[in-house]
């Protein structure tokens, strides 16, 4: 066994033919740091020159989960004092995201227990996602004044119908199943059943293919591919397909059915800041050609929300102060202008996000 990273927030090491990267904060549902991401990228350097490595296997320590998220509370600190953390925590994030995605070899992502945020970052673009029947994954950034990032603008773009516009703005918990219909995930295998699998995974031959590994994990998996929210795809497509947040709220509120009534009162929780940008977003990564073309305009909003009082708000009453109750500014979604929206749009210069 050969250990890359030695024990410590990352553990990277060689067993058998999978070079394996564990995310190791179990206490913190294994958020991630800007440390971490150079870890992992370090890692990835090692594992590609390596020709004994044939699978990448991304784990999370403990019981709790893959990843909880960025590690918010020091961004919060960053922001507070007009620091750069942002800035250079998301642009070495994105830019691990886009390698992730165009992987040379299969990279496979163990997507247990919570996948939040970050951890979707760095597992929902990997050439194999393995969900389970633990599996709580979401996208709850607008919560925070933020949007959904790490490239998650293009997956959410990426699901059937309306699907996606629905998790990207209300932040709901996907299972298992709703992760690949909403094409976040490829295979659920029971939870019960990962020791076996990461074992299999391990004991691959050198030059395996991406068939051969989908091949390997199928024989683990379960078959399902759609969840409870998938059920209701007609409902969402006809109350999410409006280019306009107020369309959106008006489309609930005339629908009036029980469902129609539990996502407003989510809606209402949010940031009317972050929805109106979260969804400008979606709709722009429709259109976008590439992962990468989806992360250059994430990181320009990204600079943006790290400036604004929405995410300082946000953050204090979701994990500072936990008091559930943040006051947004402005707090009415038909108070969002056009003047304030654009700046999350706007080209930055020397700081666009580039990759190599």
């Amino acid at each position: 066994m050969t250990v890359v990273v030695e024990e410590g927030d990352l553990v990277a090491r060689v067993e058998g033919s999978a070079g394996v990267i564990r995310l190791n904060r179990p206490k913190a549902i294994n958020a991630v740091t800007l440390e971490m991401f150079r870890d992992i990228d370090k890692a990835l350097d090692r594992f590609e020159a390596d020709p004994a490595v044939a699978v990448i296997l991304l784990e999370g320590a403990g019981e709790r989960g893959l990843c909880a998220g960025g590690d918010i509370r020091a961004l919060w600190e960053s922001s507070k004092v007009n620091g750069d953390l942002g800035k250079i925590l998301w642009r070495e994030e994105y830019i691990l995201n886009a390698r992730i995605k165009k992987f040379p070899k299969p990279y496979v992502a163990f997507m247990d227990g919570i996948v939040m945020g970050g951890g979707v970052g760095l597992s929902a673009h990997a050439s194999h996602r393995v969900v389970t029947d633990r599996t709580k994954l979401a996208m709850p950034e607008v919560g925070l004044g933020f949007f959904p990032d790490v490239g998650g603008t293009y997956l959410l773009s990426h699901s059937p119908g309306e699907i996606g516009t629905y998790f990207g703005l209300t932040g709901q918990i996907m299972n298992g199943p709703d992760a690949i219909n909403a094409k976040f995930a490829d295979a659920v295998v029971p939870a019960a059943k990962l020791p076996a699998l990461r074992e299999a995974l391990t004991k691959v031959r050198s030059g395996v293919t991406a068939a051969e590994i989908s091949k390997l994990i199928e024989s683990f998996a379960t078959g399902e591919t759609a969840g409870p929210v998938a059920a209701k795809q007609a409902t969402i497509d006809a109350l999410f397909g409006f280019d306009r947040m107020e369309d959106i709220v008006a489309a609930l509120k005339r629908d009036g059915s029980e469902f129609a009534i539990a996502t407003l009162k989510t809606l209402g929780e949010k940031s009317p800041r972050g929805m109106v940008v979260t969804l400008k977003l979606l709709r722009l990564a429709r259109k976008a050609s590439s992962l990468e073309e989806c992360l250059v305009r994430e990181y320009r909003a990204a600079l943006e929300v790290f400036r604004s009082d929405d995410f300082r708000e946000g953050v204090r009453a979701a994990v500072i102060d936990k008091d559930r109750n943040p006051t947004w500014s402005p707090s009415k979604i038909e108070d969002v202008t056009p003047e304030m929206v654009a700046p999350y749009f706007a080209e930055i210069g020397a700081d666009e996000l580039k990759f190599n």
